[in-house]
């Protein structure tokens, strides 16, 4: 609610207007935002934390509430309803939201490239040396990487097995691979004892991006400068998070998943900051947030290939520049 201070004075029903003083610029009450993650607390989600937690966000106006995520959430659905403002998710998630009608639109990535790959054992060098063995896939990637992997490596559907998202399966048999976050399963394996090798499928060539924000065509339409703010605070709260002191933000994380310990956060973010994911690429030199039409394409082209989309489904739809083409938040 805008709240005014009135140089005016009512006398017998009569507004009379006095000049008292310079004028003074009407407040304006912070925009309440609304985001879901895509799963509990974690650094992987840690710019966005660093943001509400340094007060970026009120620098911009923005009172945000950051909503976890989990594995009983229906983010997409929960957007679709208009019951967030903004939802991390996924660049395949909002193609297929577009195809069955929710009017999704991806606004900005955190991450050059999905955090998505496959844990193998140390005799493993490369993901070229994975026929015949076994691999556990989740059953939401077998409708994204793993299309991507068979059309890639010439792998079969013989080879997989479900992920249960227990890592006992892999580390009892050294001819078993799994997928795995960078930050995630990985350090959980090497806690156990095992030697493992982690491969990024961005680096041989999987398109999508990764940690994305997207909004409803609605709201970039009717707040589009709600959207821009959001947008640029929350780059500006990656930036922070990983090049500067992370420590608000995980004091946050823990707050919301008390389950996440600070060993975990710490080799999360030692594996962000690696990896360059988010001031590599396309980020190096246009800034931290940048999308581009050919990557989307490439995303689209290859989910239809796969028959994964419909091509009647209209690329254009998914995603926009508009706000990120001009934020130059550089590395």
């Amino acid at each position: 609610m805008l709240s005014f201070v009135r140089s005016s004075v009512v006398v017998a029903g009569l507004a009379v207007t006095a000049v008292i003083g310079p004028a003074i610029a009407p407040a304006r009450a912070d925009d309440k935002v609304s985001m879901l993650t895509s799963w509990y607390a974690q650094a992987e989600h840690g710019g966005f934390y660093q943001a509400v937690a340094t007060g970026i966000y009120k620098k911009y106006g923005l009172d945000v509430t950051i909503r976890m995520g989990g594995p009983q959430v229906n983010g997409m659905q929960i957007l679709g309803a208009g019951q967030a403002d903004f939802l991390m998710s996924y660049d395949f998630s909002v193609l297929k939201a577009i195809e069955q009608g929710v009017p999704a639109v991806t606004v900005a990535t955190s991450f050059q490239s999905d955090l998505q790959g496959l844990m193998t054992h140390d005799d493993v060098k490369s993901l070229a040396d994975l026929k015949g063995k076994t691999i556990l896939v989740a059953t939401a990637g077998r409708s994204n990487w793993w299309p991507w992997m068979k059309a890639k490596f010439g792998y079969t559907d013989d080879q997989t097995r479900a992920y249960t998202f227990n890592l006992q399966p892999f580390l009892a048999d050294r001819n078993t691979a799994q997928q795995a976050y960078m930050s995630s399963e990985p350090f959980a394996a090497k806690q156990s004892g095992a030697k493992v090798n982690f491969f990024l499928f961005a680096d041989d060539g999987y398109p999508p991006y990764g940690t994305t924000i997207v909004a409803l065509q609605k709201t970039v339409k009717e707040k589009p400068d709600m959207v821009q703010r959001f947008v640029r605070a929350s780059m500006e709260g990656w930036k922070s998070y990983l090049y500067g002191d992370p420590s608000p933000a995980n004091a946050l994380i823990k707050k919301d998943n008390p389950n996440m310990k600070d060993e975990n956060i710490a080799y999360a973010i030692e594996q962000l900051r690696a990896t360059k994911v988010l001031i590599g690429g396309d980020a190096a030199t246009q800034g931290i947030g940048v999308m581009s039409d050919e990557r989307w394409k490439a995303t689209y082209d290859f989910m239809v290939k796969e028959k994964l989309l419909k091509p009647e489904v209209d690329l254009k739809q998914a995603y926009t520049l508009q706000f990120v083409k001009d934020l130059k938040i550089m590395p």
